[in-house]
């Protein structure tokens, strides 16, 4: 899968030259420290059970629902000061 996976968490060590600085997604991406800080926080709690990958994936999913009510959240603020 060509730049469909999350291989694009990947970050570089000394030997081996991650995809988050990589030429081709320079610039392309934001919000690594937001799954980092997560990703800090649930290491805390569960160490070695939860990847950057899961984060990402229930992220995205989480963002989905909240796009797909927020016209509703809108419609109905928009006629309470009615």
């Amino acid at each position: 899968m060509k730049g469909c996976d999350a291989s694009v968490l990947l970050k570089d060590t000394p030997t081996f030259k991650g995809e988050q600085n990589a030429r081709p997604n320079a610039n392309s991406l934001r919000g690594y420290e937001i799954i980092d800080s997560v990703k800090a926080l649930l290491e805390l709690r569960c160490p070695n059970v939860v990847s950057c990958a899961d984060i990402l994936a229930l992220a995205a999913r989480d963002s989905v629902v909240a796009v797909s009510i927020l016209p509703e959240i809108v419609f109905f603020f928009s006629f309470s000061n009615i």
